[in-house]
């Protein structure tokens, strides 16, 4: 399987400082998660084009960006595949 593109990594990065950033305030107060103009144009785009609302486009970004950090041996389809066998598992 052919690894993910440098754009996509560097995007999955960003989401999870993102991510990172949010469970620390919520260790302190929950609050409103504060990113780039572009960042946001990009997820409301993909959130358009994958029909989820925006923060459930960035949560699923952000879960896979915790993903590929915790298994950089594996590709998105792999990812992919896992969680779905995750799921198939915890409900049946």
């Amino acid at each position: 399987m052919a690894p993910l593109a440098p754009f996509f990594i560097d995007f999955i990065c960003s989401v999870y400082v993102i991510y990172i950033n949010h469970i620390i305030k919520q260790c302190v107060a929950m609050g409103i998660v504060k990113i780039s103009d572009q960042l946001h144009d990009e997820i409301r785009h993909a959130s358009t084009v994958m029909v989820r609302s925006i923060n459930s486009q960035a949560e699923f970004w952000i879960k896979v960006g915790r993903l590929a950090e915790r298994n950089p041996n594996l590709t998105f389809a792999e990812i992919m595949e896992q969680e779905l066998l995750r799921q198939c598992d915890q409900q049946g």
